[in-house]
C-alpha cells in the first residue's frame, strides 16, 4: 500500500503538508482534490520519486509497476498505434525477443517465447491499442498515422493512451479530461472502472470523479484527510464535518471568553491570583480549533444584455469548410433569445467549427450569416487564451476593454474572478492555464454579451470556479451555445442538445444519459468488430493454432450475444405494445388519472429508449456476422 508517516513537504519557503498521515491501499480508486496551488501535483511527484519529504516518510511497494501521463511528446516518425503499444514494456519486450529469436533460428527459445506472449494475452495487445485510440476519439485512417502529424492537443491524448496500455500497479492521472470531448471521457469512464490497479487522479469534474473513484484525498489548510466514498458522498461528509467544527470552534470561543474575563477581572488580586493564572496558563495551553472557511472564492454574475432580440443569430444554407474539405452542406442553423444548447458530438464533428461560424470567425464558403441589430457576442475558446498580452495585467487588459471605467470598480469586478491585491496588477506571463482561462471569461463577462458562445470554457479551471461559472450561467438572460465534457456544467445550464455528426446537426431526443448510452452503444459496437476482426499482424506467425481458436471463442461468443439481444428485443417490443395499449385507454386522460398518465408516459419513453439501444447494437452486431 501507499503509506505516509508524519510527512511534511515544501515547495521552496512554501508549505504544502504538514504531519500528513495516510494510506492508500492497493485496488483503491482515489480523486485528489484541493485548491489550485495546495500540492496536488506536488504530491505526484513525490509519489514518483521527484520529491522526497522535508519530514516523516513517503512508501510504496518497491515491485508496483507505476503509469503516468507524459506532459510531452516528440515529434516521432512512429505510427500513433506504435506509440501506444510502446507504454505494454512486456509486450514489446517479448516481441523483441521474438524477433532476435527469428532470425538466429533458435526454435526451442521460440516455443518458450510464444508461450510468454500468449500467457501475458500479448496477441490482442495491438487490437487493445486500436480500441483504445477509437475510444479516444481518433478515427481507424489515424491510428497508423505518423504521432508527429498530430496537435498538441491529440498528442496528449496518445499520451494518456499509452499511460493506460502500462500493466501497471499505480497509475497516476493528473487532469485526464482536459483534452477530451464528452465521448472519449464517457469511453475513459468505462475503461476506469475496469482497471485492477491503485488509481490516484486529479480532476476538476465532479460528475467524472463521481462516476470513477471510491475515496476522496482532500488537501485544504497543510492536511490531508481521506473521505470514503465519491465525490457527492465527500461534499456531504465535508460539510458535516464542517458544520461541526464550526460548532465547536464556537462553544470554544465562548469558553476562552469566560476564561480571559475571570483573569481580567482577579490576576491583580492576591486572593485570585493564583487561579487567575492558571486559567491563564490553560488558555494558552488550548489547542485552537479554527473558524470554519466555506466561501467559494469565485463571486461574480453577468451583467444585463445589450440587446436581447429575439431571433439572435441564423445561417441560412450555409457551406463551412476548409480548403477541399466541407464540415456542411447547406446548414440552417437558428438561434433564439433564451436558447440554452448544448452541442454533442465527436471531437472532429465539427461543433467548433460551428461556433466559429457562428461568431463570424468562420467565413462561410456560401449561404449567409444573419445576426440581429447591435448583436454582442461573447466567444470563448481555448486559442483566445494565447491572444493575451503576456506583459499586462488582469487590471490592465480590463482597461483597454473599458478606458473610462474607475480603477476600483474594475478592481471590484476582478476580485470575482480571484484576481485580487497584487494578482490584478502583475503581468500575467507566469499565470496558469487556469488563470488565463478566468480572466478571458473575465473579459467577456465584463462586455455583456446578448449571446455566449463557449467552447470547453472549463479546461484548467478548478471545482470552485466552475461552480460558480454554473450558478452565473442559470442567471443569465441572453441565449448559451456549450461545448464541454463537464456533464455537470451541461446538466446545470443546458436545456436543448443538438447532435454534430456526418454534416448534420439535428436535435437530440433525450437527455445526456441517454447521450451517453448512446456512446457506449457505439463503442460496444466497435469492441464487437475489433474483436472479430484482429489487428494482431503477429497471430500469423503463431504456431500451435491457438489464434484461430481464439477467433472461433469470439465468433461464437457474438452468436451467443446476437440471440440475447433478440430475446431482449422480443420481451421490449411486447412490452412496447402493452404500454401503447393502455396509453389507448381513453379512461386514462381524465384528471383523476394524471399521476398514472404520467407514469405510463415515463415508462414507454424509457422501453422505447432501451428498444432503441438494444435494436442499434443488434443491428451492428448482425452485419458484422454477415460480413
Amino acid at each position: 500500500m501507499i503509506k505516509l508517516s508524519n510527512m511534511s513537504l515544501r515547495r521552496g519557503a512554501l508549505l504544502l503538508f504538514d504531519d500528513a498521515d495516510v494510506s492508500i491501499f492497493p485496488g483503491q480508486k482515489v480523486g485528489l482534490t484541493g485548491a489550485n496551488g495546495t500540492g496536488k501535483s506536488s504530491l505526484f511527484a513525490l509519489f514518483r520519486g521527484q520529491l522526497q519529504p522535508d519530514s516523516g516518510s513517503c512508501e510504496l511497494p518497491k515491485d508496483w509497476q507505476m503509469a503516468h501521463v507524459k506532459q510531452e511528446t516528440p515529434a516521432l516518425d512512429c505510427s500513433a498505434l506504435d506509440y501506444v503499444l510502446d507504454g505494454d514494456e512486456q509486450y514489446r519486450d517479448i516481441e523483441q525477443a521474438l524477433a532476435d529469436a527469428t532470425e538466429s533460428e533458435q526454435h526451442e527459445l521460440l516455443g518458450e517465447l510464444y508461450a510468454q506472449m500468449e500467457h501475458i494475452g500479448g496477441y490482442s495487445a495491438p487490437a487493445r491499442a486500436a480500441q483504445m485510440l477509437h475510444g479516444l476519439g481518433f478515427s481507424a485512417d489515424e491510428v497508423n498515422k505518423p504521432v508527429k502529424s498530430f496537435s498538441g492537443g491529440w498528442r496528449m491524448r496518445l499520451n494518456l493512451a499509452q499511460a493506460l496500455m502500462c500493466r501497471s500497479d499505480l497509475l497516476l492521472l493528473d487532469e485526464p479530461t482536459n483534452h477530451l470531448d464528452l465521448e472519449a471521457v464517457v469511453w475513459l469512464i468505462d475503461w476506469l472502472k475496469q482497471y485492477q490497479g491503485t488509481l490516484l487522479v486529479i480532476a476538476h469534474d465532479r460528475d467524472f470523479l463521481d462516476a470513477v473513484v471510491n475515496q476522496i484525498l482532500h488537501i485544504e489548510q497543510n492536511q490531508l484527510t481521506l473521505y470514503s466514498g465519491n465525490y457527492s458522498d465527500f461534499e456531504t461528509l465535508r460539510a458535516e464535518r464542517m458544520a461541526a467544527q464550526q460548532a465547536q470552534h464556537e462553544k470554544q470561543q465562548q469558553v476562552m471568553a469566560h476564561m480571559q474575563s475571570y483573569v481580567e477581572r482577579f490576576r491583580y488580586k492576591a486572593s485570585k491570583a493564583k487561579q487567575a493564572q492558571s486559567r491563564l496558563k490553560a488558555l494558552e495551553r488550548m489547542e485552537k480549533v479554527a473558524a470554519v472557511q466555506t466561501d467559494n472564492p469565485f463571486t461574480f454574475q453577468f451583467f444585463e444584455c445589450k440587446n436581447l432580440s429575439h431571433q439572435v443569430v441564423s445561417l441560412n444554407q450555409a457551406d463551412i469548410g476548409y480548403d477541399n474539405h466541407m464540415v456542411f452542406e447547406g446548414l440552417d442553423f437558428a438561434i433564439a433569445a433564451g436558447d440554452r444548447i448544448g452541442l454533442l458530438g465527436r471531437n472532429g464533428a465539427g461543433k467548433s467549427t460551428l461556433i466559429k461560424a457562428l461568431a463570424g470567425e468562420k467565413a462561410l464558403k456560401s449561404g449567409e450569416r444573419i445576426t440581429a441589430k447591435d448583436l454582442s457576442i461573447g466567444y470563448f475558446a481555448q486559442h483566445q487564451l494565447e491572444q493575451l498580452h503576456k506583459d499586462n495585467s488582469a487590471l490592465n487588459h480590463l482597461q483597454a476593454v473599458d478606458k473610462n471605467a474607475k480603477t476600483q470598480d474594475l478592481l471590484n469586478f476582478l476580485g470575482g474572478f480571484g484576481f485580487r491585491g497584487e494578482r490584478a496588477d502583475c503581468p500575467i506571463a507566469p499565470f496558469s492555464g487556469g488563470e488565463k482561462a478566468r480572466l478571458a471569461l473575465a473579459l467577456i463577462v465584463y462586455q455583456r454579451p446578448d449571446l455566449l458562445l463557449l467552447d470547453e470554457p472549463t479546461n484548467h479551471l478548478d471545482l470552485n470556479m466552475r461552480e460558480a461559472i454554473s450558478m452565473a450561467l442559470q442567471d443569465y438572460q441572453g441565449a448559451v451555445i456549450l461545448v464541454s465534457h463537464d456533464q455537470h456544467l451541461i446538466d446545470s445550464v443546458v436545456d436543448d442538445l443538438w447532435y454534430v455528426h456526418a454534416g448534420s446537426v439535428h436535435h437530440f431526443e433525450g437527455d445526456l444519459q441517454a447521450y451517453q448510452k448512446h456512446i457506449q452503444a457505439e463503442l460496444r459496437a466497435h469492441s464487437n468488430s475489433e474483436n472479430v476482426e484482429s489487428t494482431n499482424h503477429n497471430q500469423t506467425t503463431h504456431k500451435n493454432g491457438q489464434s484461430h481458436q481464439t477467433n472461433r471463442k469470439q465468433l461464437k461468443a457474438q452468436k451467443n450475444r446476437l440471440q440475447k439481444l433478440e430475446k431482449q428485443l422480443q420481451s421490449l417490443t411486447r412490452k412496447k405494445k402493452e404500454l401503447a395499449d393502455k396509453l389507448n385507454d381513453e379512461a386514462l386522460y381524465s384528471a383523476d388519472q394524471a399521476d398514472e398518465l404520467q407514469r405510463l408516459l415515463a415508462a414507454s419513453e424509457a422501453n422505447q429508449s432501451a428498444l432503441d439501444e438494444v435494436e442499434a447494437e443488434w443491428m451492428e452486431l448482425a452485419e458484422l456476422l454477415d460480413e
